[in-house]
């Protein structure tokens, strides 16, 4: 095998122009063996096999900075520079990141994982070089989903003005998860249309110098100013304009044009835009016909790509899908939002019946957030569907554009706690906390289905921001039984004793109904309340539990610094109630990626890890 003698950076220079084209089968080949095991990010990957060896061919690693926006297409990269090993445990505990990181590797420049912010990491580069003295490349790979976000404009507008070389590189697919949406998706269109465009230039070119005397100096002229023929023949030429050399488009699964294309980049003293066209999904026929399916997957068989583990009961995103469009059948007031995540949200359903009232707005959540106060200072009733992690991009949107104003809209956070293999730049462990500093924001939490279900109704009606807190995976079934309606500021006891009581945060309740089970079988009185609101938190409970209890256990799956536990020991340390607080929750560091269950543990947020917790407190007293 071809990939078998790639076992270190830039081993791939060796090869000659016929291996190469095997090892991009055997990228592939292996990609697609190793992903149906593991789980990750396939689609994506696929696309972009060429285009990462022409990198590596033109480029020294790790002298040379090579930035991947998102990182998630970064698998041959890991390839190209020996981690070929560590796809055994791709994601998993301990295992290899499906992630660039720079601790994991010096071909790794920069630690990534949201999307929009290559240009802006790599323009750092280039001005760190300049400053001292030093000579390498700085590559950003951005996609073209990607140039939804507002951060990619600011770092253009930046790089505009380079006088030392920068090599951005457009991966244009046409796809970020879901199909890409607005103007510049548009743009590229009228840009992919490359035969067209290149045969007409030739063409024109090619008559100009018949003419006599006078066509030689024309082409000549016109190659040199601003009104060159790619000018004229390319509407718009949205980033010569800006300053930024164009240079494309370039079929991104041809090696040899990629390299000279990009060998032609290192020599331009400014910042050069080299426009990529590639397949999502190339080589893999299921993953070419349904990209979104494989962008990001579990294992799945081989020969159908059918998933090998069948979803046999509702995940909570599931439940939000299913209620936000039967609410939607009822009130025709109610919007959905979507930053370019309809299926990962559960809002596809929701796509297809309301499409008047249904926004993808791209990756674009500060866009998204500010949007959805316009709508609801318009007389709507906006819900922003959006993973935790992705919502902490727009911070200030949610407090200058939403809460000041006291807008009711309502945030659907998804994904909220650890999330698994994804690892640090996704877990959503941090809504909590900067959610709960803001003014006018209310948070509320389910225990199980039932309770999503009815939150999701409670929060349509609310007249202000508020926000609802539910995590990945197959939503809670236990507790059907309590189903007490929802009360502002109003908390749920699930079982009433004295001695212990634990105050369990959402979907926590799971775990702490086991940690009730275990205390329990030791011989200790405990009761177990569902906390509803985080905030505002429900003070009459603090003040009642307090009068039979000489232990509050706050339970959460948010870092302890800002989290629901600290709001109880204020209250309790303010109101000087006679019992001792243990707060139970996420550390003060990252989470990597892993097995849910393994992180818990290693976190000490499993059941049995709580319990010792508790008993080594109780018993202290």
């Amino acid at each position: 095998m071809v990939l078998e003698r790639i076992q270190k950076e830039n081993d791939i220079k060796k090869l000659s122009e016929q291996e190469l084209l095997v090892l991009a089968d055997e990228i592939r080949t292996f990609l697609i063996e190793k992903i149906s095991v593991t789980g990750g990010h396939l689609a994506s990957n696929l696309g972009v096999v060429e285009l990462t060896m022409a990198m590596h061919l033109a480029f020294e690693l790790p002298q040379d900075r090579m930035i991947w926006d998102v990182g998630h297409q970064a698998y041959t990269h890991k390839l190209l520079t020996g981690r070929k090993a560590g796809f055994d445990d791709l994601r998993k505990h301990g295992g290899m990141s499906g992630f660039p990181k720079r601790k994991e590797s010096d071909c790794d420049a920069f630690d990534t994982g949201h999307s929009s912010t290559s240009i802006s990491a790599g323009l750092g580069y280039v001005e760190a070089r300049e400053i001292l003295g030093e000579k390498h490349h700085v590559i950003s790979v951005i996609g073209d989903g990607s140039l939804t976000g507002g951060m990619a404009y600011e770092a253009l507008n930046n790089a505009s003005h380079l006088d030392s070389n920068f090599i951005i590189v457009l991966n244009d697919n046409n796809m970020s998860i879901s199909k890409n949406v607005g103007g510049m998706s548009k743009y590229l269109d009228g840009i992919r249309t490359a035969d067209a465009y290149t045969g007409l230039k030739k063409g024109i070119e090619s008559t100009l110098r018949q003419i006599p005397v006078a066509g030689k100096p024309l082409v000549s002229h016109l190659k040199k100013t601003k009104s060159s023929i790619k000018q004229l023949f390319v509407p718009g030429m949205f980033f010569e304009d800006m300053g930024i050399t164009y240079l494309g488009p370039i079929d991104g699964h041809d090696v040899k044009a990629l390299y000279r294309t990009f060998t032609e980049a290192k020599k331009l003293n400014n910042a050069v835009l080299v426009h990529v066209i590639t397949k999502k999904g190339k080589g893999y026929l299921p993953a070419e016909e349904f990209p979104s399916k494989f962008h990001g997957t579990g294992p799945f068989a081989i020969e159908t790509g059918e998933a090998l583990a069948k979803k046999e009961k509702d995940t909570y995103t599931d439940v939000f899908g299913k209620v936000i469009c039967d609410l939607a059948a009822k009130d025709d007031k109610i919007v959905a939002i979507t930053a370019a995540m309809s299926d990962g949200t559960g809002l596809a359903e929701f796509a297809k019946r309301y499409k008047k009232r249904f926004f993808d707005v791209g990756i674009a959540e500060e866009h998204a957030v500010t949007f959805a106060a316009g709508l609801a200072a318009g007389g709507l009733k906006p819900v922003f569907a959006v993973y935790s992690s992705f919502l902490q991009r727009a911070y200030d949107q949610l407090i200058h554009d939403v809460a000041l104003q006291n807008l009711p809209v309502v945030f659907a956070v998804d994904r909220a706690g650890i999330v698994g293999n994804d690892g640090e730049t996704h877990q959503g462990i941090f809504d909590l906390s900067f959610l709960s500093s803001i003014p006018n924001m209310t948070i509320i939490s389910p225990k199980n289905r039932w309770e999503l279900a009815d939150m999701i109704r409670y929060a349509i009606g609310y007249e202000a921001p508020i926000a609802i807190r539910y995590p990945r995976g197959t939503a809670y079934m236990g507790l059907k039984e309590y189903r007490k309606p929802i009360e502002f500021q109003t908390s749920e006891t699930i079982y009433e004793e004295d001695g212990i009581v634990l105050f369990s945060v959402g979907h926590m309740m799971e775990v702490a109904e086991k940690v009730r089970e275990r205390l329990k079988e030791i011989g200790y009185n405990c009761s177990l309340i569902n906390s509803r609101f985080v905030k505002p938190i429900d003070e009459d409970i603090l003040d009642e539990m307090a009068k039979e209890h000489t232990l509050f256990v706050t339970i959460e799956e948010n870092v302890l610094s800002g989290g629901y536990g600290e709001k109880v020991q204020d209250y309790v340390m303010q109101h000087h109630l006679a019992v001792d607080i243990l707060k139970i929750g996420v550390p003060d560091e990252y989470v990597e990626h892993g097995n849910i269950d393994i992180l818990r543990k290693e976190i000490m947020l499993d059941d049995e890890s709580i319990v010792k917790q508790i008993i080594t407190q109780y018993i202290g007293r």
